[in-house]
Formats: C-alpha cells, structure tokens, sequence
C-alpha cells in the first residue's frame, strides 16, 4: 500500500500532537507553583486587607480608640484625662473626641528609649478647624519638665481663622542630639527654577472631614517628611546628620491632644502659645521605621475604605 507524503505528515504531525497533549496531562504543573486562591485578594489594596498588615512587625505603639483610650501594644491607660468621649463614624470603628482636651500617660514606654528609637513614622486622621488663636498638639513625646518633648506633632491652627477649611499649616518638631530643635512646614519654598524649590501643598479640613496626617523621620540621612492625604506636603525635608540627628531623650511620656502646659499642675513654662485640642483623632500610630513612599500611599487608601 502506498502512502502520500501528505498522508505520512499528517500521521506525524497527528502523533507529536498526542504526545504533547498526553505529556500535559502527565504534569501539568512541572514547576510546582502553588495554586491562586482568588478569594485571598478579593477586596485587598495594593495588597493588604486591612492597614493593620501595613509594617506591622515594626509597629510599636496603636491607639485605634475604638472604646479605649489604652495604647494597644503595651497595654497602657492614661493617667489623666479631660474632655475626652468616643464618637461613631471613625475611620474605623469608633474614635477618639476631645473637647479642649487630653490624653496624659505618665509612663516611659519601653519602645520609645533612646538606643532603640533612631527612625519614626506617625500616623493619624484628625477632623480639625483652625482657630485664629491657639496651636494644636497631636502628639507629644513629651520630656518631663521640659517644654519642647523629643517629638511635637504641632498644627498651627492659629494661623487661619475656623472659616477657612482650604488650609491647614503643619509644622512638626523633634529635639536633635544637640539639644536643639529641628523642624518641617507646609509652605512654599523659594521660587519656581530654584534648586530647592517647593510648592504650598495643604490639606483639606473639616468638623466631619478625616484628613490624614503622617510624619516620616530616617534616622541615617536626616529625612524628615511631611504628609497629608497621601501627599508629601513639607518644604524643609533635609534636616542635617551629626548633632542635627535625632535624639529621643529620657525619660519621656506621651500627651494626645496636648502639651504640659494644658495640663492642670503639669505646666512647665509661660509660654500660652496652645490650647488643648478640640477636634477628633483616630488610628494613631507609631513605628520604628521610616514607612516607605508605597506603605503611606496605602494606610490612606486603606481609610479611605474603613480598612
């Protein structure tokens, strides 16, 4: 019997074909590769499920408020308190309400020492106005006696009266291994063409509007930035190395809401340049790192979505 030269390569064809497939069937997964389980990623951003899972094994401190004004990690409650209530419709859960008030821990935590915080990242969402008058502080590390703590998370409320919601000046300090102070603002910084130029970026602000607010400092360059709304917003970012670094003295205590000087029987000098904080905070945190450009971008998607 004769066969055609195209018969005879179809015949091959056809059995090269049936080995592939039979191959494929033998192993179909030679390189082992686990399988995808889609719901693990339904609903993430930029990967994660919640901003809990963002840096956490260097978070050190959380106040979520949720109910509680005790820290998270270490378990601490305040010492004293005032003007302080829980409030529905924080970005997540419940949240922190300060009506000229504070939150004062008279406790030197353990993750705030000095040889084992050389670089930060804090974290929040305020509802604020400005005032006309007073300044704001968030946060405080504060320095028993001491004015200026080793970390003052300031708002110049002062700068704008309540009416103006377009603008909020943020001008966070840190003492330096000098003993001096270092600091960053939102402002505009010389002129378009210049080498060090920036713009005035600022935040919107409201009674109801939750705006996110985050400092970065690293410890090795002397990068101290500025953001709001996952923007990078602070004009002063280069803050020097040497004794310009900073220094997280000891003792310290941590001040929500406030400084020593609105705190009945704590002030420390004259100065009546703030007032205790009247506005709402939420998901306050600490952590040892400078949290990269990616981790901000995420935390504020994240609460932007309750998660």
């Amino acid at each position: 019997m004769k066969f055609s030269t195209s018969y005879f390569n179809y015949c091959v064809l056809s059995l090269t074909v049936g080995l592939l497939i039979s191959s494929c069937k033998k192993d179909g997964n030679p390189n082992n590769l686990p399988d995808a389980d889609a719901s693990k990623y339904a609903g993430t951003i930029d990967g994660y499920n919640n901003s809990d899972e963002v840096a956490s094994a260097n978070l050190i401190a959380y106040w979520d408020f949720d109910g509680t004004n005790n820290e998270k990690i270490s378990g601490a409650a305040p010492t004293t308190a005032a003007g302080n209530s829980f409030i529905d419709g924080g970005v997540k859960g419940k949240a922190l309400s300060l009506s000229a008030g504070y939150l004062y821990y008279a406790t030197q935590f353990a993750k705030f020492k000095t040889d084992v915080f050389a670089n930060f990242t804090i974290s929040t969402w305020v509802q604020i106005l400005n005032n006309g008058s007073k300044k704001t502080m968030v946060f405080q590390l504060a320095r028993p006696g001491i004015f200026n703590g080793n970390i003052n998370f300031i708002l110049n409320t002062q700068s704008f009266p309540a009416s103006n919601t377009d603008e909020l000046k943020i001008n966070p300090t840190f003492t330096a291994v000098s003993g001096g102070m270092q600091d960053n603002v939102n402002t505009k910084r010389d002129n378009p063409g210049d080498a060090n130029y920036f713009p005035y970026l600022t935040p919107k602000i409201g009674a109801s509007k939750w705006t996110h607010l985050l400092l970065t400092y690293e410890g090795t360059t002397g990068v101290f930035n500025i953001w709001a709304d996952g923007i990078r917003v602070g004009a002063f970012f280069s803050r020097g190395l040497g004794t310009a670094l900073f220094k997280s003295y000891e003792p310290s205590e941590v001040i929500i809401g406030g400084n020593y000087n609105v705190i009945p029987g704590k002030s420390v000098s004259t100065d009546v340049s703030f007032a205790a904080m009247t506005g709402r905070i939420d998901e306050l945190k600490v952590w040892n790192i400078a949290l990269t450009d990616a981790h901000i971008q995420a935390i504020y998607k994240l609460g932007l979505a309750g998660k």
